[in-house]
Order: structure tokens, then C-alpha cells, then sequence
């Protein structure tokens, strides 16, 4: 009986079971029918030599045996099913604090995960408006080269305009070919837009050098650009992950470290220095920027400053010819005027001198008539002596006419050279006039404006 005062289930051991007893004491012969020894023996254990049976009974274990079995095996069966359950329970709480740590350590670098995106999107922004600022200032830079390569190329108008001006100004005649102010001037123009074009050549070299270094600048920030996009991508698709993703797999040797791996402060320098590459690149090409704005303003105003000293210069230089060439038309119109009075004197000389000529012939006749006068006829009368002094007196008049007629035919001829010579120089005035009025101030009349020479138009 057990401790509830209750007799234990049948199939368990009795009070009244011994299992001490030899086997064969305990194990009667089952009938007639049975064939073989009811034998039990260690040798037949061993050897595997069944027992004694028949069709429905096997003669090995007594009753008592059975029982005792049947109280081990529960035994055995309840120590088994506590350990199962010792076991399940540990395994239970291991699994729950494996859990919990794993999630634990899970969310820790999530959330460190996270923090790395947060820091890549902050470098990848920075990254971004560095990249926009760098493309703006090239697309600035590039405008003011087109501008430059522009102006270089206007420049060559003023330069061919004073040149062939020079060259034109050539073709005047001896007399107005002189160094004047006009020409002083246009060989400080010329000068000018050589010096202009030398500056504007080295302003062009370093905008190109610029335009390099921006562009590598800016090659740069897009490959790290580049990186940085791929590497918020990769984080954001690892923050996204969970144990319930379709897309996590086993990767075997995932956790080596390769050698070529950057730290977190080489990382940090590495794009900071880019970016503040790019920042001074960029701050160097405002600079310069502001640099051939100044060059601009100052080579057009000189330009312009010259341009119009020399048209100044020129414009009086036309007034000065004009009035030149109006005061010898005026003296040429008084030569020419002086010239037909003078031209009436020598015919009235000449007549005047005819009839002095004859009167001297009338007289020096008379004169040689009375000297056929004879003996005493042959007198030296008041008419003599008023014939001989009037031939003396038409003779010496003939005299100063004819000199007064040789005078009057000299100024003729010196009237006729000056009437030449104002011909010529009225001549050259004007051709100078059609030089620098016609041609000249025509030419000048397509110097660029201001706007063209900065390039703008």
C-alpha cells in the first residue's frame, strides 16, 4: 500500500512480490504442449537463445519481474519527461534572453545604422549644394570665357579700323603729310587694343586654367557624390531589413574586414577636404569673375576714351583743313582776281607803250626831216630843241614803262605760280578732307560700342 493507504494498480509491484528467488524456482512448466525446456540461463542470454514459448506465452520473467519492469519504466519514463521539462524551461528562458539580446544588439545597430544614414544624407546634402554652387559658377565661367573669346574677337574691328586708318592717312599728299595729333593718337589706339588683346589673351589662359580646376573639383564631388548616394542606399536598405525581409540570406565570410576599409575620421577628412576644395576653387573663380569685370570696365573705357580723343582730334583736324582750304580758295580767288587786273595793266602798258612809240617815231622824224634843211635854214630853233626834248622826254617815259611792263609781267608770272600753287595745295587740302572726313570719319563711324567691346552683344 502506498502512503494514501490505497493498494498499488496491479501492474506494479505487490507487497507481497519477491524478486529474489532463482528464476527457475519461480517458473513452472507451462503444459504438455509446450515444447522445450523452461531454462533460463546467462549462456542463452548471451547467445541469444530465446526462451521457452508457446503460441501465446513467453516463459522468461515471472509476474514479479514484470511489475518491478513496469515501476522502472514509469520511473525511468517520469525522471525522463522532469528532464524534458528541466530542459524545456532552460531552453525557454535561454531562448527568451537570446531573444532579447539579439533584439537588443539588433535595434543598437539599427539604430547606429540609422545615425551612419543620417550622416552619409548630411555629406550627400552638402555634397549636393556643393556639386549645384560648383556647376553655376562653371556655367558663369564659361559664359564670361564666350564673352571674352567675343570681345577678342571684336577687338579686331577697332584694331583694323585704326590700322587702315593709319594706312589711309598715308595716301595724303607731301604738304599735309605730317605727324599731327590725329596720328599721334591713332598709334595710341593701335597700342591700346594690342595691350587690350595681350590682357584679354592672359585673362582667357587663366579662365581656362580656372575652368580646369573647377571641373576637376567638380569631377570629384560627383564620384564622392556618387559613393555617398550608393552607400545612403545600401544603409537605408540595411535599416529597412527586419527578420522578416524575403531578401536576407546567409553570407558566409560577410564579417571580414577588408584592408582597404577607410575610418570613420579619414572618411569625415576625406569629404570635408573635398569640399573645401571645391569651396576655394570656387571662391578663386568669383574672384577672378570680379577680376574680368574690372579689366572689362577699364580696357572699354580706355578704349572708348581713346576713340573719342581721337575722333576729337580729328574732328578738329577737318576744321582746321576746312578753314585752311576756305582761306586759300579765298586767296586764290584774290590771285585769280589779281591776276586778270594784272593781266589789263600789261595790255594797257602795252598800248600805252605803242603810242608812246609813235609819238617818239613822229617826233624823231620831224627831227630827221628839218635836218635836210639847208645853209642857214639849218637853224637851232625853240622847235629844235622842243623836238630833241621830247624825244628825251618820250624816250626816258618809254624807259619806265618798259620797266613798269617788265615789273607788271613778272607779277603776272609770279601770280601764275601762285595761282598753281594754291591750285595744288586747295587740291591736297582736299584730298586730305576726303581722307579724314569722307573715308575717315566714315570708318571711325563703325568702332564698336562699349557693350560690344565688353562682349555682351
Amino acid at each position: 500500500m502506498n502512503q494514501t493507504g490505497k493498494s498499488p494498480p496491479p501492474y506494479l509491484p505487490q507487497a507481497s512480490d519477491d524478486v529474489t528467488r532463482n528464476i527457475e524456482e519461480l517458473v513452472d512448466p507451462i503444459g504438455p504442449w509446450a515444447t522445450g525446456r523452461v531454462v533460463l540461463t546467462p549462456t542463452g542470454g548471451i547467445t541469444g537463445v530465446r526462451p521457452v514459448v508457446d503460441r501465446y506465452s513467453v516463459t522468461r520473467y515471472s509476474p514479479a519481474e514484470w511489475r518491478a519492469h513496469n515501476q522502472t519504466f514509469l520511473d525511468n519514463n517520469c525522471k525522463t519527461i522532469d528532464e524534458a521539462r528541466f530542459v524545456t524551461e532552460k531552453t525557454r528562458e535561454n531562448n527568451t534572453r537570446i531573444y532579447k539580446n539579439t533584439d537588443k544588439v539588433q535595434l543598437e545597430n539599427r539604430d547606429k545604422l540609422s545615425k551612419r544614414a543620417s550622416v552619409i544624407h548630411r555629406w550627400k546634402t552638402e555634397l549636393e549644394k556643393a556639386l549645384h554652387e560648383i556647376t553655376d559658377e562653371i556655367e558663369l565661367l564659361e559664359g564670361e570665357l564666350r564673352r571674352v573669346k567675343q570681345s577678342l574677337s571684336i577687338l579686331t574691328l577697332p584694331e583694323s579700323i585704326s590700322g587702315e586708318f593709319l594706312d589711309m592717312r598715308c595716301k595724303r599728299l607731301e604738304p599735309d603729310l605730317v605727324r599731327d595729333r590725329v596720328e599721334e593718337e591713332l598709334v595710341k589706339e593701335v597700342a591700346l587694343c594690342n595691350e587690350v588683346r595681350n590682357t584679354l589673351t592672359r585673362t582667357r589662359e587663366s579662365i581656362e586654367y580656372q575652368l580646369q580646376e573647377l571641373k576637376t573639383a567638380k569631377s570629384r564631388l560627383e564620384f564622392d557624390l556618387t559613393d555617398k548616394l550608393d552607400a545612403y542606399e545600401i544603409d537605408s536598405f540595411c535599416v529597412s531589413l527586419t527578420n522578416t525581409s524575403p531578401l536576407i540570406l546567409m553570407r558566409p565570410g560577410a564579417t571580414r574586414v577588408p584592408p582597404e576599409q577607410s575610418t570613420s575620421e579619414s572618411y569625415d577628412h576625406f569629404t570635408s577636404e573635398a569640399l573645401e576644395n571645391a569651396e576655394a576653387v570656387r571662391q578663386r573663380s568669383i574672384s577672378l569673375r570680379k577680376t574680368l569685370d574690372e579689366i572689362f570696365v577699364k580696357a572699354v573705357k580706355d578704349l572708348r576714351n581713346q576713340a573719342m580723343l581721337v575722333d576729337k582730334e580729328l574732328a578738329e583736324k577737318i576744321t582746321q583743313t576746312e578753314q585752311a582750304c576756305q582761306q586759300l580758295e579765298k586767296e586764290l580767288s584774290k590771285c585769280l582776281n589779281q591776276l586778270s587786273a594784272t593781266e589789263n595793266l600789261i595790255e594797257e602798258f602795252r598800248g600805252a607803250a605803242k603810242g608812246l612809240n609813235e609819238a617818239l617815231k613822229v617826233a624823231q622824224t620831224r627831227l630827221s626831216e628839218r635836218l635836210y634843211r639847208r645853209n642857214v635854214e639849218s637853224c637851232r630853233d625853240e622847235p629844235q630843241y622842243g623836238l630833241i626834248q621830247e624825244v628825251k622826254t618820250i624816250g626816258e617815259e618809254l624807259s619806265m614803262m618798259s620797266g613798269q611792263l617788265q615789273r607788271a609781267e613778272e607779277t603776272q608770272a609770279a601770280l601764275v605760280k601762285s595761282r598753281s600753287d594754291l591750285e595744288r595745295e586747295i587740291f591736297v587740302k582736299r584730298k586730305t578732307l576726303f581722307l579724314d572726313k569722307e573715308r575717315g570719319q566714315l570708318l571711325r563711324s563703325y568702332y564698336p560700342s562699349a557693350e560690344v567691346l565688353s562682349g555682351l552683344v
